[in-house]
């Protein structure tokens, strides 16, 4: 059996918990009752038509209004564990349970350049370079594009982003498209790596992040993506945009159960078209701030919320965390960064994504992703655990040292001082060895790697045959445009 990724976070205490299942009930009651009472408005005919079939409600040619029991088959027919495979059919990545899994965020606008320190819309060039520094990072285990390239041509940017994530990382991918033609496209790319349609089903390396207008109201391209996966068998992370305040409640427990009534209507569908999809549970519920009307990425007010909904039901979760609402990479940037990365762990968030990421989303930062590796070393450390045995608790070594020696040159220390958790970025030397070092401080060590991982040699990851025919997706899109 092909052993996991290293560097997953899994935390098994059950110490921390924000809800109880009394309240997750509610809150899982409020969304069926949502689904039913409400409804949701549907832009795609074959989604409405399948559910009216099924029986539920269609009034005002679109509105639909779902019965409770539809939803109870959907979660008894949807799988309780997804895996992802790495790009030889490894299953590495096993969405279950507390284990979490960390990757970058997709369509970054804008990149801090580390080389100057300025602001500047994303190139193509960004997301390999972003690609490039995910395959090095032991802590990072899927990758998404980055970056939204100004460089190539907007209607088929998602087949360049495609080719990119495959050519230069062996890990999964989640992936996202404009529209069901682009997402065709770059199936089509993972199915000519894979080895063809059943391959890449049986040992799937991709996922699909599709984002939807609002939770109640699903736009026609995200309906059409999440059926085409479904029909091909593939995992769907299902995530509605529920801004608390603006395109949700104020209030977390409204706000979650809204964002419930939208992953179910997913995942309803899901099912409905073919039983035994995989689906991934998402949604942040992030708030509008009332008072700059910027929607910020590192509230820590609904961290965990979704989260637990998704567990009581026993679907993996697709979070949100290493990210900040800061300008630049400053002290405010490792805070947030920190927080909403242990916050995710301790909810048991499944598939975290979005890591390197400023500026509520509009700016991504490589040196950035490279702290955040740090970072996840340090939590998995922390939510590991201890081992409590004859061996660790050392008695008879504690007898034999004695109230007047130490423990510096004992067998004992020998064995397991490796165990503790050691930084690679970070630093624990003496302010002497610091200076000499050139008195850098972390942003500057941070740059430092990414440029030692883009510096060093880039390793083929597919053969030519293959590159050749990947990149014909790509030229054949080309020529569509207008």
């Amino acid at each position: 059996m092909t052993p996991l990724m290293s560097g997953f976070s899994e935390y098994k205490s059950s110490l921390f918990r924000q809800i109880t299942d009394d309240q997750l009930q509610e809150i899982h009651s409020a969304s069926l009752e949502i689904l039913e009472r409400t409804g949701v408005r549907l832009h795609l005919q074959e989604a409405v038509d399948m559910l009216k079939q099924a029986g539920a409600h269609v009034s005002e040619g679109n509105r639909v209004r779902i019965p409770p029991y539809l939803a109870e088959k959907a979660l008894n027919t949807v799988p309780k564990r997804v895996v992802l495979c790495d790009r030889e059919g490894n299953r590495v990545m096993p969405l279950e349970g507390r284990k979490s899994f960390f990757g970058t965020g997709s369509d970054c606008l804008n990149i801090l350049d580390h080389r100057t320190d300025k602001r500047r819309k994303a190139k193509l060039d960004d997301v390999v370079d972003a690609i490039r520094v995910c395959e090095h990072l032991e802590n990072i285990h899927f990758i998404m594009s980055a970056f939204m390239p100004w460089d190539v041509p907007n209607q088929i940017v998602d087949r360049f982003q495609m080719e990119a994530m495959l050519l230069y990382s062996r890990k999964p991918i989640v992936m996202v498209s404009l529209d069901v033609k682009g997402l065709m496209d770059c199936v089509e790319m993972a199915e000519i790596v894979a080895g063809g349609e059943e391959e890449l089903r049986r040992n799937p390396f991709i996922a699909n992040y599709v984002n939807l207008t609002s939770d109640l109201l699903h736009n026609e391209e995200s309906l059409e993506q999440l059926l085409y996966f479904a029909e091909k068998g593939l995992p769907t992370t299902y995530t509605p945009n529920g801004n608390r305040g603006a395109m949700a409640p104020i209030t977390p427990a409204g706000a979650a159960a809204h964002i419930g009534a939208g992953n179910l209507t997913g995942l309803i569908l899901s099912q409905l078209k073919r039983e035994g999809t995989p689906f991934i549970w998402g949604g942040w519920g992030l708030l509008m701030d009332m008072r700059t009307e910027v929607i910020p990425y590192a509230p820590p007010d609904m961290i965990g919320l979704p989260a637990a909904h998704a567990h009581y039901l026993g679907i993996p979760y697709f979070g949100l965390a290493g990210c900040s609402d800061s300008k630049t990479l400053d002290g405010q940037a490792a805070a947030e960064a920190s927080l909403t990365l242990m916050g995710d762990v301790l909810s048991g968030a499944n598939l975290i994504h979005d890591l390197g990421y400023l500026e509520s989303g509009l700016l991504g930062s490589l040196p950035l992703l490279v702290i955040c590796d740090e970072i996840i070393g340090w939590i998995n450390r922390f939510v590991e655990g201890f081992e409590v045995s004859e061996e660790t608790l050392a008695l008879d070594e504690i007898d034999r040292v004695g109230p007047d020696g130490h423990f510096l040159d004992s067998d004992h220390t020998m064995r397991h001082f490796r165990e503790d958790w050691y930084p690679q970025l970070m630093d624990r030397g003496n302010n002497e060895s610091w200076v000499e070092a050139g008195a850098k401080d972390l942003n500057t060590r941070a740059k430092e790697k990414v440029d030692k991982i883009l510096n060093s040699p880039i390793p083929q990851i597919l053969p030519e045959r293959v590159q050749k025919k990947v990149h014909a997706v790509v030229k054949r899109a080309e020529t569509t445009i207008k």
